[in-house]
């Protein structure tokens, strides 16, 4: 007999479920594993275990070597969590830096890859299928590019970019109307009215691309938009490297289909687009400046500068569909932390954190009926034998923690 659980927001009603959150983050991480300094990898570890994003989208990546470390050494080191799409050197002229994704295989199904040639470099193309319960019934792909853009200032310059950037949309024709996307990269754009950004915003595309945070202008050396820089992380290039400067371009962007914007099966939250690290306070200076204090703390900022000369952008998208989740403590709000999502004969659960010592739990059918009550102890773990339990929804619910907690489904 196998249980799938399912997480709930609602304190009170049977009706009100959660909605599960998706993490994204796109970095350019610097001629990775070249550059100095040394065991970037674990320093990479540090600042994804700040943010835990479950789709990693990345440039200037060098070789499999530098993919499979970051998958073991900064993604992997305490789970098997995540999976990485085949490194594949790049195609579109002289091998060199490449793009890549790295993804939660317990939210995401890889369905297929892709390459696109342009003048330059590569754009990578991948399909991920959201696991989620009803995927045989409703499948929800996501059409993933990561691009690196030619890079430098100058009307020959800004036309290789605007023909990377034509791969693209011209490849959008190729997909369903109404197909989820995102578009990532290091973009090189100094500002909104360049051609290769206009064209990713052509409304008149098979499909219409967003950004998230709809600011246009000239980034380029203008600290009215400076909270939205990602380059440089630092003022001088020594001793490890990349572009200098201090804070005072945006490159770096996560675009999406406009329908990420209102559908609920894959919807794009509001404000949770950011330059990752940027207190926006930095401008022409380097991540690391003590003056540059805020929301992202030293530590981190610290970490940010020595990994490369790129901030990474992140944003946040949810789903109202359910993740199938298993093998590993998954917690769904604050107080519960559910041992498996799928279950067997037994399900464990452990209050964690919590003002009380200990809590009544309470198992009730969709009748309303008490099944089964136990006690639970925080920070311990508790069991509840499900073995006899007829096929159907059932509520783990608690008077302490207001309401219903969990639904069970068998």
């Amino acid at each position: 007999m196998k249980f799938i659980l399912y997480a709930v927001i609602a304190l009170a009603s049977f009706s009100s479920f959660a909605q599960e959150t998706i993490n994204a983050m796109f970095y350019n991480l610097l001629n990775f594993p070249e550059s100095t300094p040394a065991g970037r990898s674990i320093i990479l570890r540090n600042i994804l275990t700040d943010f835990e994003p479950d789709l990693f989208m990345v440039c200037e990546l060098r070789n499999e070597g530098g993919a499979d470390d970051i998958l073991n050494t900064s993604l992997n080191y305490n789970t098997a969590n995540f999976a990485r799409t085949d490194f594949v050197a790049n195609q579109s002229g002289t091998p060199g830096l490449q793009q890549l994704l790295f993804y939660r295989e317990d939210k995401f199904l890889l369905e297929s890859s892709e390459i696109l040639l342009t003048p330059i470099r590569d754009i990578n193309k991948y399909v991920l299928k959201l696991n989620t319960l009803d995927q045989a019934s409703d499948p929800i792909l996501i059409y993933i590019y990561v691009a690196h853009l030619k890079s430098s200032q100058g009307s020959s310059n800004e036309n290789l970019r605007l023909q990377m950037v034509n791969e693209f949309t011209a490849d959008l024709e190729n997909l369903d109307a109404n197909s989820f996307v995102l578009f990532a990269g290091d973009f090189n754009v100094y500002e909104s009215a360049e051609p290769a950004y206009q064209e990713i915003i052509d409304e008149s595309n098979a499909i219409i691309m967003v950004d998230p945070i709809n600011t246009p202008g000239n980034w380029h050396n203008n600290d009215t938009y400076q909270d939205i820089h990602t380059q440089s992380t630092r003022l001088g290039s020594g001793p490890y490297g990349g572009a200098s400067g201090g804070l005072d371009d945006r490159f770096d962007f996560i675009t999406i289909s406009e329908n990420v914007l209102t559908n609920p099966k894959l919807k794009y939250i509001p404000q949770s687009y950011k330059a990752y690290g940027n207190n926006a306070n930095c401008y022409n200076l380097s991540i690391s400046n003590e003056t540059c204090v805020g929301q992202y703390n030293q530590t981190l900022r610290n970490q940010l500068y020595s990994m490369s000369d790129h901030l990474p952008v992140v944003m946040k998208m949810e789903t109202n569909k359910e993740f199938i989740l298993q093998n590993q403590d998954v917690s769904f709000i604050e107080n519960i932390i559910i041992n498996n999502t799928l279950v067997t004969d037994n399900l464990l659960f452990k209050l964690k954190n919590s003002s009380f010592d200990k809590i009544s739990i309470h198992l009730f059918n969709v009748l309303g009926q008490k099944i089964k009550t136990v006690t639970s102890y925080n920070n311990e773990m508790t069991e509840i034998n499900t073995s006899d339990l007829k096929s159907g929804f059932y509520y783990l619910m608690s008077d302490e923690l207001n309401g219903v907690q969990k639904i069970l489904k068998i």
